[in-house]
């Protein structure tokens, strides 16, 4: 009996063996001076990852989301205007999330599966001014790839604040935060960082630094006010015991585990790993005749894939056959092609085997739908992918 699946949604994702158990070793105090020891590393490698040496790290119990209410708290205040570049679920939920702080939003969208164009982004930016820019790097219910450094360069021209949710894309895309001029960064544990979920991640520039300082009114979050937790960090950075609220003490000891690996494999080398994947995921996709939701394979996300179905096949009897052979993929997300479309996560330590046995069970599920296409065609289409 399978008892045991492997897991092949984007986040959580599957995890290390050590990072697993540093997880599972006995819970010390969050004051203890091992315990110290071990968040001053991660705080000190999470500038490696975000590649930026002059830039504040925060590590907070939470989730991706609590990741993006650190910055939108921090950084708006009452008719502060902010442009969301918006690709999906995520950058609707940056827009709400700013709303509530009481900036005015103004979205650039593009279709569903689209990007907008830097021309596009720049038009809009015209009609600023705007105290920043949200864009989502990969955007988790579309698949799609924004260009994060053509950005970067747009909002700096415009003099306002970048702010990069990287959920899906921090160390599985490239992302150089310092030499791209991006002020805040963002993820989330669960996904390419390769530490179980509940981690809020997020290094912060020098001019965000300098625009939360510049703050004219208290920020309207207490848990999420830097204000509380720059100590704590500067703290523990320094090797000193600090306290607002209690750290996820081996969810820490796991991150760190978990960034001594990336960097370990060189963060080059990790892009690369993720490119190769996704590019033989997609390769495969095509193979089998089925479409994908981002409208070009420039926009195709390196850390997780978004196929359509073929006509005639249910998703949910799909992803159930899928799951028979011993494989879980994810539905769809986007409220406007939910039923139209699944996701594939391949991000994290991803190889060569998880590629193919997750190829072999798409290619199981669609046979199992009726859908007809070439038995083997997507495994070896992948395969031909993955080794040019």
């Amino acid at each position: 009996m399978q008892t045991k699946t492997l897991l092949m949604i984007p986040g959580p994702i599957e995890f290390e063996p050590d990072v697993m158990q540093a997880l599972s070793t006995p819970t010390t105090s969050h004051v203890a001076p091992e315990f110290i020891e071990i968040f001053g590393q991660a705080l000190e490698r999470m500038r490696e990852l975000f590649m930026c040496p002059d830039g504040q790290p925060f590590v907070i119990a939470g989730s991706g989301t609590l990741a993006m209410d650190l910055a939108g708290a921090n950084l708006i205040e009452p008719d502060d205007r902010a442009l969301v570049v918006n690709t999906g679920y995520f950058g609707d939920r940056f827009g709400a999330l700013l709303a509530r702080y009481g900036a005015q939003v103004t979205h650039v969208r593009a279709p569903v599966g689209g990007c907008p164009s830097l021309e596009e982004v720049e038009k809009a930016l015209q009609g600023g001014p705007f105290k920043l820019v949200t864009v989502t790097h990969v955007d988790t219910s579309t698949g799609v790839l924004t260009d994060v450094q053509g950005l970067a360069a747009l909002a700096r021209r415009y003099e306002t604040l970048l702010v990069v949710d990287g959920v899906c894309s921090v160390a599985g895309e490239a992302l150089r935060m310092a030499e791209w001029g991006i002020d805040v960064a963002l993820t989330a544990s669960q996904k390419a960082v390769g530490t179980p979920p509940g981690l809020a991640l997020l290094v912060a520039g020098p001019r965000a630094i300098a625009t939360f300082r510049a703050r004219k009114r208290p920020v309207g979050n207490f848990y999420a006010d830097w204000a509380h937790w720059l100590p704590i960090m500067e703290a523990y950075e320094a090797r000193r015991p600090a306290y607002f609220g209690t750290p996820a003490v081996n969810l820490v000891a796991a991150l760190n585990v978990s960034l001594e690996i990336i960097l370990a494999e060189g963060l080059e080398a990790r892009w690369a790993r993720h490119a190769r994947i996704g590019e033989a995921f997609q390769a495969a996709i095509q193979a089998l005749g089925l479409g994908q939701v981002p409208l070009q394979a420039a926009w195709a996300a390196h850390t997780m894939s978004a196929p359509r179905y073929p006509a005639g096949v249910d998703g949910t009897e799909f992803l159930h056959r899928v799951r028979q052979t011993g494989v879980t993929l994810a539905g769809g997300l986007h409220p406007q092609i939910r039923a139209e479309y699944f996701r594939i996560g391949h991000m994290g330590s991803v190889g060569l085997s998880e590629l193919l046995a997750t190829v072999g069970a798409v290619e199981a599920g669609l046979a199992g739908c009726g859908h007809r296409f070439e038995i083997g065609a997507g495994v070896r289409a992948a395969m031909q992918a993955y080794l040019s």
